[in-house]
């Protein structure tokens, strides 16, 4: 059992009387009935870091949201999907949540599957790694893991005060050099206003790849994408968290933490492509997805599109 819950009642919506029109939520399966690799959701629903961390709690929500959003959409994959269910957060323990996440992920990339984590806040990330990690662990060289995070936050806040939403990448960080493993890390969409020169230092001391949200324009598309690419050259495998507060608020108002300005859909996109075309992506989450504070189910919206693209 991968999960502490499971259903599959979010997975409804329209049947198209023409052939060959599915959608969602008639080709989802449950992984149980996995007879070959796919694609594997499971969900993290757990906001418990993000309470810590002073934001807007409600983000436990986001798998049932996520899945209601891509229910309905248009089904273009060849390869199977399944739902794995969701480990959950209630007793505020987020360290065993953060655990039995790890250990779900692992067996699914055991199996062959590509994990895709619906969260929950960005604590998130810390359980997924750790489930990479303990997929890699045992080899005998050291891994290169490329972590890509899209998101307006660093989150390498100093996890010896507390371990929130905002300190995943700082506690990967500190987990990799207990290991003897390099820690590389590209943070893209980074807001100057929302993170002290405190965190652009230790950004720094950890030769961190940054690109603020105002350097991400259409016409530095192309230059982002050839540096991701060689940020990714001596990978050995590529991790994609997409906090979806990267989005500007106008497009994802249902966030843990509004982005005044954000980097828009429309540029995101290209880059997700070019890290898919990689060949080397082997695990995805999606965080702070906070319906409590939607407007129109917008925000689930646009991450399900996202979901949608990287599935293709």
């Amino acid at each position: 059992m991968l999960a502490d819950r499971f259903s599959l009642d979010a997975w409804t919506g329209r049947i198209d009387p023409e052939p060959d029109s599915p959608r969602w939520h008639q080709r989802i399966q449950p992984l149980a009935e996995a007879r070959e690799p796919g694609l594997a959701l499971l969900g993290f629903a757990c906001d418990e870091g993000v309470r810590r961390n002073h934001g807007r709690v409600g983000a436990a929500g986001g798998p049932l949201a996520l899945r209601k959003a891509l229910a309905n959409l248009a089904w273009h994959r060849e390869a199977p999907a399944f739902d794995a269910g969701d480990v959950i957060c209630e007793d505020g323990d987020l360290a065993a949540a953060q655990a039995r996440l790890a250990r779900g992920v692992c067996t699914l990339l055991e199996a062959g599957h590509l994990p895709l984590v619906l969260g929950g806040g960005h604590e998130v990330a810390f359980g997924s790694w750790s489930g990479l990690a303990e997929h890699f662990a045992g080899r005998k060289t050291a891994p290169k893991i490329g972590i890509v995070n899209f998101d307006a936050h660093f989150d390498l806040r100093d996890p010896a005060h507390v371990q929130s939403s905002g300190t995943p990448f700082a506690q990967i960080a500190e987990q990799c050099q207990a290991r003897g493993w390099p820690f590389h890390y590209a943070c893209l969409g980074v807001s100057r206003a929302s993170n002290t020169r405190a965190l652009f230092s230790r950004a720094a001391e950890l030769n961190v790849l940054v690109r603020e949200d105002h350097e991400m324009r259409e016409a530095g598309l192309a230059a982002i994408a050839a540096e991701l690419e060689a940020f990714l050259a001596d990978c050995d495998a590529l991790y994609l968290t997409i906090d979806i507060d990267v989005l500007p608020a106008c497009e994802a108002p249902g966030v843990s933490a509004p982005a005044a300005r954000g980097v828009p859909l429309a540029l995101l996109e290209p880059l997700l492509e070019g890290l898919k075309r990689s060949g080397k992506l082997r695990l995805v989450d999606f965080a702070e997805l906070n319906p409590n504070h939607d407007i129109d189910n917008r925000t689930a919206k646009a991450a399900a599109r996202l979901i949608h693209l990287l599935s293709l």
